[in-house]
Order: C-alpha cells, then structure tokens, then sequence
C-alpha cells in the first residue's frame, strides 16, 4: 500500500502580513507551520499503515525551506520525504499547484492519497480535488472517519451538513480530510532523530516532466487582483431603555445595516 500525503507549510495566521504593492503574504521573518489539516491528513497516512501495512511519504511543493515541514512530519513516522521545488513553480495557483503535485505523484505511485481540507492561507479547498481531476481518480472530500481499508478498496464517512455519508471507493482514490478525522500524534525523540538525519529527496519541473506552460503564473489561468487583512472595528451602540424600546431600536440598527 503506497500513501502519499500532500503538505503545505504556510504562515502562522497570527502573524499575516501582507505587500500592498504586490498583494502578496510577506512571508519573510515570519514563523511557517505546517498546514493544520494536512497534520491530520499525516496522522491518518501512518493509522492506516500500521492497519493495512505499506509506505507513506509526505510531499510539498515549495522553496527550500519548505524541507523543515517534511522533517517535522518525518518526525511523526512517515517513511519518505519529497520536495517539489523549483523557480518555474513561483507564483502558482491552485489549478498549476494541483498539476506539479499530480505529476509528482504519478512519478512516486500511490494507492491512497491525503491531503488536508483545505490551507488556511488560502482557503479554496480546491487543490486536493484537483489533483484528483488531474490523476483522473475517485475522489472523496471532507473525511471524517475511515471504516474500513482493503486491498482493493475504501469506506469512509464523508462529514455533511447534518450527519454523514458512507462512501466506497475503488483504489487509487484521493481523500481530504477534516479535523474529527483524528488527533495528530507528536513526534517522539526517536523520530526527531530520524528527521535530523534523513535525506530529503527533491524533484524539479524537468524531474516530473511538467510542461513548462502549466506552470507558475504563465500556466495559472486565476490571478489575485487584491488581497487584504481586514480591518478590526470596534465600534459598539449601547441601547436604552425597557425591553421592547431596546428590541425596536436593535431591529432599527439591522435594517439600517442591511443586516435584515
């Protein structure tokens, strides 16, 4: 069983700033994590290798120092590491993304595939589908519990609004997954000796042999025209009077809002 799981190191969101010049996250001096939904995504990966046997290996595309985030995740268990990295990558979204990593992919093989919902930098929820799209694979959004993993097949619990669904699904098959799915283990001293030592592989546009016109902002058919930290208010209307004259006067200061 071959499971590949796809992490994104992104920004610490408490500490997000952005270029008004270049609409652009200022990343620089500021403290990246690992996506926290792909750290459920890497819990799963290693339960259902200890359940069905097999090899996971975590994948990334970003700059060099996007490494830190697979030797964090090495320190968790995965088996193997490998960085998508390359300058032709800059400045893609989510469609060139899900391209590089789908073509990484077929290089490596994988039976299951788990990504994280969704990044909190972003927050399309777009990428993991895609790949899907782009491996021409099932695939199954928002997992909030697997049942069951076969040779041949899946079954899983797919969250919805009001309960859930139980689906099956043949393999190859792409999985996001939510944060009920698990909690994600901390490393233990032995893995973060093994993530200090372990040798990172690295594949480049020419590596997975992508075509350089689906690729960064020449191959993003979806440009950012503006991006913002909104502002806090904290404006506050203090109402007097009895109950019903307070009731009138909030209902009033809705509807000149146009909140109702």
């Amino acid at each position: 069983m071959n499971i590949v799981v796809c992490v994104k190191q992104v920004p610490d969101t408490t500490e997000v700033r952005i270029n008004p010049e270049t609409n652009t996250l200022i990343r620089d001096g500021v403290e990246s994590i690992i996506n926290p939904y792909d750290m459920h995504a890497i819990e799963a990966g290693l339960q259902i290798k200890e359940q069905a046997g097999g090899k996971v290996t975590v994948l990334t595309m970003g700059p060099p120092q996007a490494e830190n985030a697979l030797r964090e995740a090495i320190s968790m268990g995965v088996d193997e590491a490998v960085l998508l990295t390359d300058r032709a990558f800059a400045g893609s979204d989510t469609w060139a993304t899900a391209y590089a990593l789908s073509k990484a992919i077929g290089h490596l093989g994988a039976d299951i595939i788990l990504c994280g919902k969704q990044a909190i930098d972003g927050d399309t929820a777009q990428v993991g589908p895609e790949i899907a799209e782009f491996l021409d694979i099932p695939h199954i959004s928002y997992i909030r519990k697997i049942d069951e993993v076969k040779e041949d097949g899946i079954r899983v619990q797919r969250l919805m609004d009001e309960g859930f669904d139980v689906i099956e699904s043949s393999l190859p098959v792409l999985l996001t997954v939510v944060r009920e799915l698990n909690v994600p283990r901390m490393p233990s001293l032995k893995g973060k000796m093994a993530a200090k030592k372990a040798v990172i592989g690295k594949m480049t546009a020419a590596d997975i042999g992508a075509e350089d016109s689906n690729l960064g902002l020449k191959g993003s058919p979806t440009q950012v025209r503006n991006i913002f930290a909104p502002e806090a208010k904290k404006d506050r209307m203090m109402l007097d009077g009895t109950t019903d004259e307070k009731i009138e006067a909030l209902v009033k200061g809705l509807a000149g809002l146009k909140c109702i």
